[in-house]
């Protein structure tokens, strides 16, 4: 029999051996290429999909539109090279815009070219890859070209929760434009070369009178970093490229397919190094990331948004070559706390594995809400409730393992039972409670506290018995809110098993139209 060791080597490096046959000889000659300068829309195609696989659509249309000299130029395929090919072996439907024709910029006949594809792409149910590199509406069309785009949001709002939509941006995407990426699952830039924004610089200096940059206002590291419209950030454009087939690895074809899932072969799953990882101080940070990396297959986790709302941690992974997605609070950045964009990256996340039946694992260390006026003025409560509303709404497989804190509301909200989880587990070091102790003992003994001869005694002997009566998983566990207290070892032995029990889960909503999300 082949040992564990041996399986789980070739489970796990088998993106890298994809990797690398999606560079071959002529993929690197392109790779090096692009060390001076920027791929042409055809030689993007080239790296991302499989060598040969490419079977183009639309290649001889031409524009229609006879105004301001444009019946003297015509350019076959009008700015934007559409089709059909396989990545790893896999269909997939991509456009990639052209700036050598006319920038790039979106006409009529563009428009129906990138329509098409996205209508033969929910009809067979594959993703759609979009590489987006234009300077916006083609003026000379006018209205035409504002239509255009409208009708390409329409039919990416048509294929979300369908097919998973994937954007690169390759180049400029301003204008009307920015809003077809941020209708998709994913946004993946280029450091240094891309960039999106509404209005550019220029506006923004006459309305405003700020002296931005097109990288300060709307670059790769602005958007992964500040607003967060980005989730992924690569340094050249091949390794966007092989991101994106990475990425692939992990969801299915569409929303009626099964996550992905590798060949593995189970053998001794326990995981020792996770018992020293939770520091003996409850107010001491470590890093959530060290618990994921020892939960999962090994260089399984791929994350998104890495750079955004840092104190929660979202990306794919593999579970014994089956493919999940992860929540996590990163108690290492503001303790863990939920705060506006936290929940904001937290919930669209879990709409998407829901919405493709990719399973969710949820590793909880929260205190509670971030508080002050700036979240509170910005609607932390509307914001909150979006992450909360994501977790009731999913359907697929759902588990919570509690490492340590999880008080207030923010305990209800991270997929407690409460809200549907399937499974919770807490380790001996959880603590599941109101609040902390230190703040639960001044607010119930105040009084007996203040009349005490000796009040910080007093208070230190009642944080002492509120720890012992409720910082521990055991009255949660009483009730059936923690289906077991596991020792941290065991956790990956755990999760495959309770995994492998939910792979046939069946959850039914209320009948409607659709729910409202609080926006």
């Amino acid at each position: 029999m082949e040992s564990n060791s041996a399986a789980t080597s070739k489970t796990e490096h088998l993106d890298q051996k994809n990797a690398e046959a999606d560079l071959g000889g002529g993929e690197k000659r392109i790779q090096a290429q692009h060390q001076k300068g920027k791929l042409t829309a055809r030689e993007r195609i080239s790296v991302l999909l499989d060598e040969g696989s490419f079977e183009e659509i639309g290649r001889f249309v031409l524009h229609r539109s006879k105004d301001f000299g444009l019946d003297k130029e015509h350019y076959l395929g009008d700015g934007v090279v559409t089709g059909y090919g396989k990545i790893n072996g896999r269909l997939v439907y991509i456009f990639a815009q052209d700036f050598t024709v006319f920038g790039g910029s979106l006409s009529e006949t563009h428009a129906e070219k990138i329509c098409k594809i996205m209508d033969l792409a929910m009809k067979n149910g594959a993703p759609v890859i979009g590489l987006n590199d234009s300077g916006g509406a083609r003026i000379q069309e006018g209205v035409l070209s504002l239509a255009g785009y409208a009708d390409i949001f329409y039919k990416n709002t048509l294929a979300s929760g369908v097919v998973p939509q994937i954007s690169a941006v390759m180049g400029p995407c301003a204008g009307g434009a920015v809003y077809s990426p941020a209708i998709t699952d994913f946004i993946f830039m280029v450091e240094n070369t891309s960039y999106m924004f509404v209005t550019g610089p220029n506006v923004v200096k006459t309305v405003t009178h700020e002296e931005v940059t097109s990288e300060e206002l709307g670059g790769a590291m602005t958007h992964a970093t500040k607003s967060g419209v980005t989730h992924f950030v690569s340094p050249n454009e091949v390794e966007c490229l092989l991101s994106i087939k990475k990425l692939l690895g992990y969801i299915p074809q569409n929303c009626e397919d099964a996550a992905p899932r590798y060949p593995y072969l189970l053998g001794d799953e326990s995981r020792p190094a996770l018992t020293t990882i939770i520091p003996e101080s409850t107010n001491q940070p470590y890093d959530m990331r060290e618990v994921i990396t020892e939960i999962v297959d090994t260089d399984s986790f791929f994350e998104a948004h890495q750079n955004f709302a840092e104190n929660i941690v979202v990306g794919f992974a593999r579970l014994a070559g089956r493919s999940i997605g992860i929540v996590a609070n990163q108690p290492a950045v503001l303790a863990g706390v939920l705060d506006i964009h936290a929940s904001q990256k937290a919930a669209r996340f879990v709409r998407f594995c829901d919405s493709f039946n990719v399973p969710l694992l949820v590793l909880e260390d929260v205190p509670g809400f971030l508080p002050g006026t700036d979240q509170e003025w910005n609607a932390i409560i509307t914001n909150g409730a979006k992450l909360l509303y994501a977790f009731c709404e999913a359907t697929v497989p759902r588990i919570t393992v509690i490492t340590r804190k999880a008080y207030g509301g923010a305990y209800d909200v991270m997929n407690s039972k409460h809200i549907g989880a399937d499974m919770n587990f807490a380790w001996p070091t959880a603590e599941i409670a109101v609040m902390g102790a230190s703040g639960a003992a001044e607010i119930i003994f105040k009084r007996e506290i203040a009349q005490a001869e000796n009040p910080q005694e007093k208070l230190q002997e009642k944080i002492g018995e509120y720890t012992e009566k409720f910082a521990n998983p055991y009255r949660a566990a009483h009730r059936g809110y923690i289906d077991e207290v596991i020792y941290p070892e065991q956790t990956r032995e755990k999760l495959i098993r309770a995994f492998e029990m939910l792979e046939n889960k069946v959850d039914v909503l209320p009948r409607k139209k659709h729910g409202n999300i609080p926006l």
